[in-house]
């Protein structure tokens, strides 16, 4: 029996995304219209619509396995951060490119930044079968950013992390916003930071409980 993925996606943004107080018209347009599907591990397709994390890599080389996130949380980040279309967006930790795909609906043009480099060709090949042409995936360590193709309006970090550091911040242009879940499980807190003149705020919006990215792990510090 074939699967309608078209009515998947309708049931996902009116169950999952309009629930949770996403009214942003362009977020939803764009999430009833990318095919979700195609972002996951061959023959797990049929699953791409539910409301968990789905693994699209095992863990290896050291490294937590990595997940592309829930429905729900994505699209709340996503409108947190408030996407105008001339900005340019880092998307730090792509995976396969479902949320680079998805911002590069709402904003001029995205930089989709892996550290996988598996996870970074597979972003290659599939963001191009769905019409994201102003997506330019670059792999390079999460933490350190992209300097290259900054500054950046936006900058969305796919996973939970320790803290955001500088060097993130410093890459973004004065009037800059960059979204962040901060800790882990449900004490995690959504936050958005804003540079104005130079000088960056946080605020703290909602709570989130997302995966971690390993990258972003602070070490413990030792204390007498």
């Amino acid at each position: 029996m074939s699967i309608d993925f078209q009515e998947l996606r309708v049931k996902m943004v009116d169950g999952q995304i309009r629930t949770t107080d996403v009214t942003n018209i362009a977020i939803l347009s764009a999430m009833l219209a990318m095919p979700r599907e195609k972002f996951v591990p061959a023959g797990r397709e049929p699953l791409a619509y539910i409301d968990e994390d789905i693994q699209i890599a095992p863990a290896r080389d050291g490294h937590a396995a990595r997940y592309l996130m829930e429905p729900s949380p994505f699209a709340r980040l996503v409108q947190l951060i408030e996407i105008r279309p001339d900005d340019v967006i880092l998307d730090v930790g792509c995976g396969t490119g479902y949320s680079s795909a998805i911002l590069s609906r709402l904003g001029a043009s995205v930089v989709a930044l892996e550290s996988d480099a598996e996870l970074a060709t597979r972003a290659r090949e599939i963001l191009p079968q769905v019409e994201c042409g102003n997506v330019t995936v670059v792999e390079g360590a999460l933490a350190a950013g992209h300097p290259a193709g900054g500054p950046y309006d936006v900058i969305f970090i796919n996973g939970a992390v320790d803290a955001v550091p500088a060097a993130l911040l410093d890459q973004l242009r004065d009037g800059g916003r960059l979204v962040a879940v901060i800790g882990v499980g449900n004490a995690a807190r959504a936050m958005l930071y804003v540079k104005e003149e130079g000088v960056v705020s946080a605020r703290h919006a909602f709570n989130a409980a997302l995966r971690p990215l390993d990258e972003f792990r602070v070490a413990p510090v030792f204390q007498f």
